[in-house]
């Protein structure tokens, strides 16, 4: 504890002699190497899916094995990573949550100004959804300006089988993480038209994969038509979709054709976008 000497004598403080003006370089030698190093191992794992050895991230870390293994065990004690059995480290879930925030914020930033185009083009609601670990959540949301519309709650988590956004997303993950998905939400019936035979399921997925957009006729909500579109990326990976959501009362075959086409072509816009930060 600082020793305060008189009654009225202010006790100052040391502080790093740092301001504005310095370099990034002069203020480098008040952090901690220790720390630095743990996470420079952590950003190496862009998501759930990638592993890496101890020979692995000792090549692209630059750091000796001996000194590594130490730091990956103490990551590992902490919650921070955690081993396959064939001793492969991945993040845990612990930080694989904060990853996905963290993009999602990122991708919501990103795609909200096209969202609020299509939103402008169409005068219905467009909706950002997003895949969290294997739930699949509204992003983003953007009501039109009708008396009688459509509306999408941020946060809303989304039926993968039956919502247009659900099955955009779910349809274009591996086998795998589909299963786990139907799994952690349940399936079960929203309306009269909800189909919850799990053979019709993975045909409707596959519909989906094939035209490359997905259709929620009174499915997960009646009275409304919503039409979703993934966001394709270049290395195949869907994290993300938009929908545009439309009352039955406005809508027909032709409008139908002119909002998906809409739809492919604000999707491969937004895939640029996200290829660029990711």
């Amino acid at each position: 504890m600082p020793v305060q000497e008189g009654k009225n004598k202010k006790v100052t403080r040391r502080r790093p002699k740092h301001t504005a003006n310095n370099t990034l370089r002069e203020s480098d030698r008040y952090q901690s190497r220790a720390v630095t190093r743990a996470l420079d191992v952590l950003e190496r794992f862009p998501d759930e899916t990638t592993a890496f050895s101890l020979k692995e991230l000792s090549q692209q870390t630059g750091l000796p094995e001996s000194s590594l293994f130490r730091l990956l065990v103490t990551l590992e004690s902490r919650g921070y990573l955690r081993q396959d059995s064939d001793g492969a480290y991945r993040i845990s879930e612990r930080v694989l949550r904060g990853k996905l925030y963290e993009r999602a914020s990122l991708v919501r930033e990103r795609i909200h100004p096209l969202l609020q185009q299509i939103a402008r083009s169409c005068n219905e609601t467009t909706s950002l959804a997003y895949l969290f670990g294997h739930h699949i959540l509204v992003l983003d949301s953007i009501e039109s300006f009708h008396d009688i519309r459509v509306i999408n709650r941020i946060g809303r988590v989304l039926p993968p089988y039956a919502s247009s956004l659900g099955k955009a997303i779910t349809a274009f993950q591996d086998r795998a993480t589909i299963d786990r998905i139907l799994d952690a939400y349940g399936i079960f019936p929203r309306t009269e038209r909800t189909i919850t035979d799990h053979r019709a399921i993975f045909e409707e997925f596959e519909k989906v994969r094939r035209q490359g957009h997905a259709f929620d006729r009174g499915e997960a909500t009646e009275g409304g038509v919503c039409i979703g579109a993934p966001i394709l990326e270049a290395n195949g990976k869907v994290e993300a979709a938009i929908s545009i959501s439309v009352p039955d009362i406005r809508m027909d075959k032709s409008r139908e054709h002119a909002l998906v086409e809409e739809l492919a072509q604000a999707t491969q816009r937004m895939a640029v976008l996200l290829q660029s930060f990711r």
